[in-house]
């Protein structure tokens, strides 16, 4: 896979996941508006050789595989379910595998869900201080959901403006990136 690709992943540990969904229909948005293919795993993906990981080098090759896909993804879109206020255990492991530099300047969408309010701080208070560690480009904008944001099945409008302003800065580093490329090239 090259690096020109919108990657989601999420935490999720059971199928089929509204985190997953959620993750996947960003991560779709994203490629369309910049032109670029996607594609989404979750902690299954990796599969039974995690759990007893101490590196990169200890998951079987499809596992590895999608490290590589992540690591190398131009944008990556990460949601996780909330649990008990934060992200689920295999979640975090599977990011501490990880060598720190392989983030570093990584634009990526921040995405959670849970079970109501008392859960949305989760984005500010879990997850961006993990991907600031790992000097990643968080974009400012993070999307937090529960079930009552989706009636009818379609995100509620203020979800639904989350959404298109975190692509808008998404699809400008997209942008930016590309154009640092090509005049380097030049």
């Amino acid at each position: 896979m090259s690096n020109n690709l919108i990657v989601g992943f999420s935490g999720n540990i059971n199928r089929p996941s509204s985190t997953f969904s959620f993750v996947e229909s960003v991560a779709r948005a994203l490629a369309q508006q910049v032109g670029l293919q996607h594609a989404v795993f979750d902690i299954e993906d990796l599969g039974s050789s995690l759990a007893a990981a101490r590196s990169v080098a200890d998951l079987d090759p499809a596992a590895r595989e999608v490290i590589r896909t992540i690591v190398e993804a131009e944008v990556l879109i990460i949601g996780s379910p909330t649990y008990k206020g934060s992200y689920t255990g295999l979640f975090k492991h599977a990011f501490d595998l990880l060598d720190p530099a392989d983030l570093r300047g990584k634009p990526i969408i921040l995405t959670a869900t849970g079970g109501g309010d008392r859960h949305s701080l989760v984005v500010e208070h879990q997850l961006r201080p993990l991907f600031a560690f790992f000097e990643a480009f968080v974009l400012p904008t993070a999307i937090y959901t529960s079930s009552r944001d989706f009636p009818e099945g379609k995100p509620s409008p203020a979800i639904f403006n989350r959404i298109n302003q975190a692509l808008a800065e998404a699809s400008l580093l997209v942008k930016a990136r590309s154009g640092a490329v090509a005049i380097a090239a030049e």
